[in-house]
């Protein structure tokens, strides 16, 4: 465990440098460099099996890249507490018995001294989250009882009570009703109003063309990144998905139909 650090301010949010990470023998991702300025709202979209996961782990820390470099404000990603990582909903047991409350306060843990219980402050502090997310009148529910939607609407809480700066998402959007990705859309909205970092992993190409300020499109390598018009072009999107990407012409209109997620493979 690193200790924790001060920010510079000076420095991006996010800066990554020549990036590889390889798995035995297998390259997941190669020389990837880019960096984020703090509120803005990325896209990462690609096939699976394209390493959207593995960025994310090794932006929160979780996973030591191969070569190159990754630094949050300045240093690396260990060292701070205002990184928050949202994995898959199927990476989760949902059957550990824990209520929303308890999850939530969970984001506290690095704020708070070792052993210690939260302060009212910390309280405080889960229960706006709460609030924010809509889910005050869930606090005590099981997480085992909760909806596909709500247990996202859990995890954005948590971050939310960390005072997270950049939250990474995978995949938040999988498997959602329409009702149910509209609330953590909006969501979305609301702490890119808040000025948080958001990077969202997806396969929905029209959602992240059309809530999304940059999209980096990701197969093993940066392939694109940009505005939705300047990285969702034809060629790009061929040279990502080659065969697993349908693009068809509906009334005039460009429609992609990405069919990646009936290929397995590690993202």
């Amino acid at each position: 465990m690193y200790p924790h650090t001060d920010h510079h301010v000076d420095q991006p949010i996010l800066d990554i440098q020549k990036l590889s990470v390889v798995y035995g023998t297998l390259p997941v991702l190669e020389q990837l460099t880019f960096h984020l300025h703090p509120g803005e709202r990325v896209a990462v979209v690609g096939p699976n099996g394209a390493g959207k996961s593995t960025l994310f782990k090794v932006i929160a820390g979780v996973l030591i890249p191969s070569s190159g470099q990754v630094q949050v404000y300045g240093s690396i990603p260990g060292k701070h507490v205002c990184i928050a990582y949202i994995p898959q909903r199927t990476q989760v047991d949902w059957h550990f018995p824990v209520n929303v409350s308890d999850v939530v306060m969970m984001g506290r843990a690095a704020k708070m001294k070792p052993f210690s219980w939260p302060s009212r402050g910390d309280y405080q502090a889960v229960n706006r989250a709460l609030d924010i997310v809509e889910m005050r009148s869930l606090a005590d529910r099981q997480i085992s009882e909760l909806s596909g939607g709500q247990q996202q609407r859990m995890f954005i809480a948590r971050a939310l009570a960390q005072e997270a700066e950049l939250i990474l998402m995978d995949e938040p959007l999988s498997g959602l009703d329409n009702p149910a990705q509209d609330s953590v859309l909006s969501i979305l909205e609301t702490l890119h109003q808040k000025g948080v970092t958001v990077m969202v992993a997806t396969h929905d190409l029209d959602q992240a063309s059309r809530y999304f300020d940059r999209i980096l499109l990701l197969n093993h390598r940066i392939i694109g990144f940009g505005t939705p018009k300047e990285v969702l072009t034809t060629e790009r999107l061929l040279h990502a998905f080659g065969g697993r990407l349908k693009i068809v012409d509906a009334n005039g209109d460009t429609v992609t139909l990405d069919d990646s997620c009936c290929h397995g493979g590690d993202e």
